[in-house]
């Protein structure tokens, strides 16, 4: 059987920075990298759900792919997402992935895909035979069980790619445990939008989180845990719930409120979205702020931890 992938700590997904004319701002973009390298991010994902890559042309796409590798070079994991409605879309994302040097690459079934088994497995051969040294599948389904734990367990079996599974199901705890139980504990589970779980998740065995922000609290929770520290890092986690809360009401409402933060830390000039699907209403505002002024006094006593 394969090794299990050596990665642990927080992959941040990263939000993508507009100017006031909707255009990506990459001065913006490069802040908000070293940002969460300073603050102990062990690699990045984009450009992904937080990043508002429906949202993206695909020549954007491929230039954030660009910028990222780039930038990040050898001071982290960069796992790029070829996420697509079609499978042709998702491959010609990979394989512009791979020309710009990325080594991992993360996708989920495509839409064109989805309900067919015997197709979704097809569609994981053919990306993990573009040749990329790791591959990892994006487990999505937000009110549902996700791929079945037997055709995770086959494809880690026979696509050598395959090292690296996020889970984002509903629940997502049981799921962990079943796919970690199916490949002897070789395959390598990110937790992402199951944030509101984190203690249960690590407990579980999870090996990264792929959060959007929040990255020196949450590489402290997972700090704590591994030095066996549990209490303190529950304690810590305890102190986050409020923001979770409020940012797990809908993925819209986390990129707004994680993109006034930004702009609030001095990292982005501007809010700007493009997903105009939930509204971010004058109550979120009043909310959102009042929990970016607490999230500073957080940060600030993590060295008490």
């Amino acid at each position: 059987m394969k090794s299990k992938y050596k990665l642990r700590g927080v992959v941040v997904s990263l939000n993508t920075p507009f100017d006031l004319q909707g255009a990506i701002d990459f001065d913006s973009y490069g802040r908000l990298i070293e940002y969460h390298l300073s603050e102990g991010a062990v690699g990045f994902l984009a450009p992904a759900q937080a990043a508002e890559v429906n949202e993206l042309t695909m020549d954007e796409r491929i230039e954030l792919i660009r910028f990222v590798q780039k930038r990040v070079g050898d001071r982290g994991v960069f796992f790029a997402c070829a996420t697509a409605a079609t499978a042709e879309a998702s491959l010609q994302v990979a394989d512009a992935a791979l020309a710009a040097g990325c080594s991992a690459v993360l996708t989920e079934a495509p839409a064109d895909r989805k309900g067919d088994r015997a197709a979704v497995k097809q569609f994981f051969r053919a990306i993990g035979a573009l040749g990329m040294p790791v591959l990892a599948i994006q487990d999505l389904e937000w009110n549902g069980p996700g791929i079945p734990v037997a055709d995770i367990a086959e494809l880690f079996r026979s696509v050598e790619a395959f090292r690296c599974l996020k889970v984002e199901v509903q629940p997502a705890g049981p799921k962990y445990t079943a796919v970690l139980e199916a490949t002897a504990g070789q395959l390598h589970v990110s937790g992402g939008w199951a944030a509101d779980q984190m203690i249960e998740s690590l407990d579980r065995g999870v090996d990264v989180y792929m959060s959007t922000a929040m990255t020196a609290i949450y590489s402290q929770i997972m700090r704590l845990h591994d030095e066996g520290k549990r209490a303190c890092a529950r304690e810590l986690f305890h102190r986050i719930l409020p923001v979770l809360a409020f940012t797990r009401q809908h993925l819209d409402i986390s990129i707004h409120f994680y993109k006034r933060w930004m702009v609030h830390l001095g990292l982005f000039k501007t809010a700007v979205v493009r997903k105009r699907g939930q509204p971010y209403d004058s109550f979120h505002e009043r909310c959102g702020q009042e929990l970016i002024q607490y999230l500073d006094t957080v940060r600030c006593d993590l060295t008490a931890c």
